[in-house]
């Protein structure tokens, strides 16, 4: 086996951002010119993400075949620019499923089914099957959760189990853990990451590299102290401290010399120094913007931000190509009302209303869709959001007053939005989406084409319910355009209308495709009308208060004063 394995342990607590770590080792290794992919197994015994509530786990992340995934797969996309599979992402479900399975059909040839070796031995097979893969010279994986959290015993021992097999020159364990600061004594304390790397090691495993998660910088006395009790060197002792944003963390990663301590313990050449001039550019007109505006993103979930986690991703990195700082306003569609609407929509110069599902928040997200249609906001509607656009439009232009989504109301006099025909019949609601890359084509005249500039696109979908083509040719003829058609089943994938400057409903998900290098088409166009109705708004301005202005006085000559 050709491939190295990194895997990512977490300590102390959770949350501290392995994810991030993972991508990040992986960018530098990646910019050194080595090939790099990353690996997700998830303790929680779902068979994917894909049915829990956003409130729950963030943001459900679809890869390109189509798999519901965990969202730090985004992360890893977003930073290496790569395409994950199914295979990218294994849960605990995922594992029992399979064995189990395995076991009704007499695999085991009678035998007892256990945790070991059966279940471990199902997990090395899942990393395996990506590290036999000739295409890749590094395999970062994540364990998700905490060392000593009883579902991720499964997976400590399938790592000390695969270490022991293939050697520990091809195996590396990172340790991710946190150094509090407490304010009263005024001191770092290195106890908890002591506690955490025992308990480690009481599983038969020691830690290689530590990455410390801190608020404070780490003194090379304390990295010390760290590095002898936790039994490695003391260059093995990576400072991770909080950054304004996680783009900047690669670059920290960089000066601490993750990578260069990675290569040498697993004994391969360094080849170039990483090139990262791009990725700190990048990082610059994140952190230095020289224009600002102000999008909403209306959503039902925004209370958890994790749970349109791509999206705000996307706008980063659509901002950078104006170097423009993107401040999203969160609002809760539930408190969209007709009293409350202007006031919450009035300064914005875009609008968003993010997918979901469910009747929970709909005659806002409705609400505020009119808002923008009428005031020629700019507008992109994402899967339920440019279903809720067709909706609106069908009440307020069309005056189909009862229009729904059989989604919401089975009754409906107009059902304009209703459950795909190959979906009539699924009775299970895990992973029977209308899931993954579809292909659409668009429309030659329109703003669609414009944005993406080719006539044949791939994006990914995440959805059972469609528009009802019964309706086509009523909505074009009164405004709304269909510019984005899946020939193979003729289903609407976009959505714009005519006389409105940006105004784009699309059936699938683009957030998921954007990228630090590759930033995503329909975000960068959005962004530049934001922009531009923030220029045409204060001209406007200007010129309203020219015209009220009042009409200066005229000062009276010397020769006029003297007349009588």
């Amino acid at each position: 086996m050709n491939t190295k394995i990194i895997f990512i342990t977490g300590g102390v607590s959770s949350s501290l951002g392995k994810g991030i770590v993972g991508a990040s080792l992986a960018k530098l290794l990646q910019a050194r010119g080595y090939r790099v992919t990353i690996q997700k197994l998830d303790p929680y015994l779902n068979v994917d993400p894909g049915t829990l509530n956003p409130y729950e786990h963030g943001e459900c992340f679809v890869t390109n075949d189509g798999t519901e995934t965990d969202l730090d797969l985004g992360h890893y996309e977003r930073f290496l620019s790569i395409d994950t599979t199914k295979h990218n992402n294994i849960t605990t479900g995922k594992i029992y499923q399979t064995v189990i399975e395995r076991e009704r059909k007499g695999d085991f040839l009678g035998k007892t089914v256990q945790v070991i070796p059966h279940i471990t031995d199902e997990i090395k097979n899942c990393v395996l099957h990506i590290a036999n893969k000739e295409e890749f010279d590094f395999l970062i994986v994540e364990i998700g959760g905490t060392v000593g959290d009883i579902e991720s015993l499964p997976y400590i021992e399938a790592i000390r189990q695969l270490k022991w097999d293939i050697g520990a020159t091809n195996c590396l364990i990172v340790h991710l853990t946190y150094i509090p600061y407490l304010a009263a004594a005024g001191e770092l304390k290195t106890k908890p990451t002591q506690h955490s790397v025992q308990q480690l090691q009481e599983y038969g495993l020691q830690a290689d590299v530590l990455v410390c998660r801190t608020e404070h910088k780490l003194d090379k006395e304390l990295k010390h102290k760290i590095a002898q009790f936790c039994n490695v060197t003391d260059r093995a002792v990576i400072e991770a401290i909080d950054a304004p944003t996680i783009y900047e963390v690669p670059l920290l990663m960089l000066q601490e010399e993750l990578d260069v301590i990675v290569l040498d313990k697993l004994q391969m050449n360094k080849l170039n120094r990483p090139d990262m001039e791009d990725w700190k550019a990048f990082v610059d007109k994140v952190k230095n913007p020289t224009e600002k505006i102000r999008i909403a993103i209306v959503g039902k979930y925004v209370e958890l931000q994790d749970a349109y986690k791509s999206i705000a991703e996307a706008f980063i990195h659509a901002g950078t190509v104006y170097t423009t700082k993107v401040k999203i306003d969160w609002i809760h569609s539930e408190d969209i009302t007709p009293q409350h609407l202007d006031d919450l929509l009035h300064n914005i110069k875009g609008l968003v209303v993010a997918p979901g599902f469910g009747e929970r928040g709909i005659e806002g997200k409705i609400l505020a869709i009119q808002y923008a249609r009428e005031h020629k906001i700019p507008f992109l509607g994402i899967c339920l959001g440019m279903q809720c656009a067709v909706v609106e439009f069908a009440r307020n232009v069309l005056g189909y007053q009862d229009a729904h989504s059989t989604e919401m109301n089975k009754t409906t006099s107009a059902p304009v939005i209703h459950l795909q025909e190959k979906q009539k019949k699924v009775t299970h609601k895990g992973g029977t989406m209308r899931l993954g890359a579809y292909s659409c084509t668009l429309k030659i005249p329109s703003l669609a084409y414009k944005v993406y500039g080719q006539e044949i696109i791939n994006e990914r979908h995440r959805h059972r319910y469609e528009f009802n083509n019964e309706y086509r040719e009523t909505y074009e003829k009164n405004g709304m355009l269909f510019t984005g058609i899946n020939v193979e089943n003729n289903l609407v994938e976009m959505i714009e209308l005519q006389n409105h400057p940006f105004f784009i409903g699309v059936q699938f998900h683009p957030e998921y495709k954007s990228r630090v290098s590759d930033p995503h088409p329909l975000f960068v166009s959005f962004v530049g009308a934001a922009l531009k109705y923030k220029k045409e708004r204060k001209a406007l301005k200007k010129q309203l208060k020219n015209m009220h202005s009042p009409i200066p006085e005229i000062p009276k000559s010397k020769e006029l004063n003297n007349v009588e």
